[in-house]
Parts: C-alpha cells; sequence; structure tokens
C-alpha cells in the first residue's frame, strides 16, 4: 500500500449491529477490520481476572502500566493480546460487559489505547469501530458512520450473543444492562458516546445486513467520488 491509510469509522451503542455491519465492510472493501471496544474489554478482562477493583483508578493505571500489549492481525482482523494472551469470548462474558464502562472511562487508559489504535494504520486501510472513533480517534476521516437501532432489537441481538456462549440471561436483564451501559457510556466526561460531526447515521433496526453494509458502501463511494 502507498500513500496514507483510508479509515472507515464506524461508532454506535452496544448491540446496534455495528460489529456485523463492520467484519463485513472491512470485508468487501479488503481493509483489516479492527474491533475498538474489545481493547477496552481486554484490559477490563485482565483487570478482572487480577482481582483487581476496576473502581480503583490507580489500580488498574498500575495494572496497564504494567501489562505488555501487542497486536496481530489474524484473518484481516486485528487482535489486541496482552503478555502475549488473547481471552477470546472471554471479554463478551457479562462481568466483563458489566465492569467495562468503568475502566472505558479513565482518562489514562483512554490515552493509552488511543494511542494504540491511531498505531494500527501500520496494517493499511481500516474498518474501526468502537464508540469514539469518528469523534476522536480518527475525527480528519471523511468515512464516518454511526449505526443505531431501537432498544428491543439491541436487547434480542445481545441474548443471542449470550444464547450462543452458552450464557444464561433475561431479557429484561439485558435490556437494563444495555441503557446502564448506554448511560455510562454517553455521559463519561472522556469521549463520550455521541455523534460524530459529519457522520452519517444508519438505523441498522430492521435492515438485513446486506442492505446496511450497502448503505455504507454506497456512500464511501460518493465520497471518494466513484
Amino acid at each position: 500500500m502507498t500513500g496514507r491509510a483510508t479509515v472507515v469509522a464506524v461508532d454506535g451503542p452496544s448491540a446496534s449491529g455495528k460489529s456485523t455491519i463492520s467484519r463485513m465492510v472491512a470485508l468487501r472493501l479488503g481493509f483489516v477490520y479492527v474491533d475498538s471496544g474489545s481493547m477496552y474489554r481486554a484490559v477490563t478482562w485482565k483487570a478482572l481476572e487480577s482481582d483487581l477493583d476496576v473502581n480503583d483508578t490507580v489500580q488498574v493505571i498500575a495494572m496497564l502500566h504494567r501489562i505488555k500489549i501487542h497486536f496481530d492481525v489474524r484473518n484481516h482482523e486485528a487482535q489486541m493480546l496482552i503478555d502475549g494472551f488473547w481471552p477470546g469470548d472471554a471479554i463478551r462474558a457479562p462481568r466483563v460487559a458489566e465492569k467495562v464502562s468503568i475502566v472505558a472511562a479513565i482518562p489514562e487508559v483512554r490515552q493509552v489505547l488511543v494511542a494504540h489504535q491511531r498505531s494500527l494504520t501500520r496494517f493499511g486501510d481500516l474498518v474501526r469501530e468502537g464508540r469514539d472513533i469518528g469523534s476522536v480517534v480518527f475525527p480528519n476521516t471523511p468515512h464516518k458512520f454511526y449505526i443505531e437501532a431501537n432498544a428491543a432489537e439491541r436487547a434480542k441481538r445481545r441474548q443471542k450473543d449470550f444464547a450462543a456462549m452458552q450464557i444464561e440471561a433475561s431479557t429484561e436483564g439485558v435490556a437494563q444492562a444495555l441503557a446502564q451501559r448506554d448511560k455510562l457510556d454517553s455521559s463519561r466526561a472522556v469521549a463520550p458516546l455521541q455523534i460524530a460531526l459529519g457522520a452519517t447515521v444508519v438505523d441498522n433496526s430492521i435492515n438485513p445486513p446486506e442492505r446496511t453494509v450497502e448503505i455504507i458502501l454506497e456512500q464511501i463511494a460518493r465520497q471518494q467520488g466513484l
């Protein structure tokens, strides 16, 4: 690849479908897919595995400076390894989901992980999904999207994810957890969840994934003058 890497930023709340959509867009474009949220989940998972109190900012920051973070690209997807280990689906467990917003709100954690995120352009063109990609991490990319979906559909999707991991969770409990996560993500002082300036908002509530992908690809083509 020559020149500056192209970055497609895909933001949105939990269970809006942005991960599925971002993977599909990356595959269609031949870009590397990056799940930024998994980085915060991985740090949260490491803190919990280390029996740390994630509400103790000092403990979490000290751990962050002890661990070694490394990135590999596997099957066109960037993965963050901590001390050489990739925790896989363990980062999706409810105990991590319940605490990740606390860890993600720590300014020092965001500073370290945002620096890592920006460095991933060394792998080439990227489709980046998260909550602050278009607003903070890559605010200058012209390709910004915000994926949203209604609360009922999001709860259904998250419960389906848990079922696939053989984790039992009630629909009511999942909905409450998502609402709490939204509140924490949108109200944090540093890099809150918001629609980035210039982002294209796509409602992914009822569209099949293929249609949402086409909407994004059509917009990118227009932005590139194709």
